[in-house]
């Protein structure tokens, strides 16, 4: 990984995270029934951001992108914080996304794929023991997720809303 830029804004793919240092944002586009977490460890001044797709990687054959699933993907992420110099006992969380994106399909065909995604990124920052401080989920429109690591903040881009910091 190349050494980033003064203040640079480092973008997150869908179904993979990136770890950064202060003063670096990460930004993720298109979070609709995808979750954005951000983990921070504000004493150390680095967080990273996960963009999750599908919540359980044990339903799937030969997983290839472990970032896809939020059980693979926070563990991942959390090692690579541990790398930069975080400390995964002081990390805290932001969650974003998670909306219901197929709303007037007949309710047993639904899969609630966001609502599932989000239940499933909060049981396993509970077992691991980090707080989640905000979140901005569900509904039915997509998200950006902008994380600035020289503070924590993150602030959330809804077309048709005003910008929203948590």
């Amino acid at each position: 990984m190349a050494l980033a830029k003064v203040n640079e804004e480092i973008q997150v793919g869908i179904a993979d995270y990136k770890v950064a240092n202060s003063p670096h944002r990460l930004i993720t586009l298109g979070l609709g029934s995808c979750v954005g977490v951000a983990l921070y460890d504000s004493a150390a001044k680095v967080g990273g951001l996960l963009h999750i797709m599908l919540p359980d990687s044990t339903q799937f054959n030969n997983v290839t992108k472990p970032a896809k699933f939020a059980d693979t993907g926070i563990p991942l992420m959390i090692d690579h914080i541990k790398r930069q110099g975080g400390n995964p006992h002081r990390l805290t969380a932001k969650l974003a996304g998670g909306a219901q994106m197929f709303s007037g399909l007949d309710e047993k065909f639904v899969l609630n794929i966001g609502q599932r995604n989000a239940a499933m990124v909060r049981e396993i920052l509970q077992k691991i023991g980090i707080r989640v401080l905000a979140e901005e989920l569900g509904g039915n429109r997509g998200r950006t997720m902008i994380f600035d690591t020289a503070n924590g903040q993150v602030t959330i881009r809804t077309i048709g809303s005003p910008l929203k910091v948590i």
